[in-house]
């Protein structure tokens, strides 16, 4: 495919960085940790006023119905003018829009897509993380005065911003007779039920992005059931599918950047150059223009109107490999001032070391590529 931008998309990238420039002030991540999260749902709202959310999302569901090529461009984008990324809502409004039901799409993607409405994901448990199927937290289904409900008890654990969500994709135990896969169900829990309780979880990176969520006797109306019982593992694959994918263009575009900065920083002699420094660099390179190709073709298959599949697992463990590669070279080169600052370098450094665990292990999507994109036989 050729991606060089058609007039269309050569406009439409030219005005984004006219609208980038001019609101260049709203870019910095505040070195609090706290203030994180809101900063990140402001620029969320900054940039949906614009008309920058949900380009490629369909028209009828709010977005502005146009090719993933847009959704593309933006990211890059952003990630060259050093603008922090969007809010990940992407999955999970695409989850809405394929499982949903025309009440819920009506009532939840309006806030979904503008960041007024914030969501967490209820996946990980303590005792099912990579094994994300062997997960126990259970809703069982029951009558409140008339009202048909399920009643929730479990644990999530590693809940990214449940301390700030609104509502809650719970992927919980409906058919405990069934088999592990296939007795999984998602509902869609408003945090602000009884019977919820949050405790953040201070990170590496000095946030308090995580959380462990418990969930006591919680009473979610059965309406809130997405999809059909017993369908959350294939609308669990299908979510994550599309949080794998080519938005990982903004990681390209965002390491390609701070890569930069290293080399600039040994051109100008404020890094030492040497065989072993530029040896470094070279290698940094070579993952993220691997995960380029890789994401270009994944980027061609959804122009093509292809829905995210197991493929997108190799996108994942590239987007990882590239970024702890990039996270090694700049603590190789700048030394011990990352450390000893403990500011936003030091934490994009811990960052990356998670960068294999969260969204699924790299081993989990090795297992995935073998089995479900080459066919490799389990044993």
């Amino acid at each position: 495919m050729d991606f060089t931008d058609t007039p269309d998309e050569a406009a439409f990238r030219s005005r984004l960085r006219s609208w980038l420039a001019e609101h260049s002030s709203e870019f910095d991540i505040p070195d609090d940790p706290g203030a994180r999260a809101d900063a990140a749902n402001a620029w969320h709202h900054t940039l949906y006023r614009a008309g920058y959310i949900g380009l490629s999302f369909p028209v009828e569901y709010g977005g502005h119905g146009l090719s993933p090529i847009y959704e593309a461009i933006l990211n890059d984008e952003l990630g060259r003018a050093g603008a922090p990324p969007i809010e990940g809502v992407g999955h999970l409004s695409n989850a809405l829009r394929l499982f949903g039901s025309d009440r819920q799409r009506t009532e939840l993607l309006p806030g979904l897509l503008s960041g007024a409405v914030r969501w967490c994901q209820g996946f990980s448990e303590p005792e099912a993380g990579s094994d994300l199927a062997g997960l126990t937290t259970k809703a069982e289904a029951a009558d409140v005065d008339g009202r048909p409900v399920f009643r929730v008890n479990g644990r999530k654990i590693w809940t990214s911003f449940a301390a700030v969500a609104d509502w809650c994709f719970l992927l919980c135990r409906t058919e405990p007779e069934a088999p592990k896969h296939a007795g999984i169900s998602v509902l869609l829990v408003p945090m602000s039920s009884p019977g919820i309780e949050v405790a953040p979880i201070v990170n590496a990176a000095r946030n308090r992005e995580f959380a462990e969520v418990t969930f006591t006797d919680v009473v979610v109306d059965a309406a809130n059931l997405l999809g059909e019982r017993g369908q959350g593992w294939s609308i669990a694959n299908q979510l994550l599918a599309y949080e794998r994918g080519p938005s990982d263009i903004n990681w390209i575009s965002r390491l390609a950047v701070q890569l930069r900065a290293l080399e600039d920083d040994v051109r100008t002699g404020r890094i030492v150059d040497s065989p072993s420094v530029r040896a470094k660099l070279g290698a940094a390179y070579t993952e993220l223009r691997a995960l380029e190709v890789k994401v270009a073709r994944s980027l061609t298959e959804r122009v093509n109107g292809a829905l995210p599949g197991a493929e997108g697992s190799v996108d994942k463990v590239l987007m990882a490999r590239a970024d702890q590669a990039f996270g090694h070279t700049m603590m190789d080169l700048r030394g011990s001032t990352p450390l000893l600052a403990e500011g936003l370098e030091w934490d994009l450094y811990v960052w990356s070391r998670a960068a294999g665990i969260y969204g699924g292990t790299a081993q989990i999507q090795r297992n995935i590529v073998a089995q479900r994109v080459l066919g490799l036989p389990r044993k």
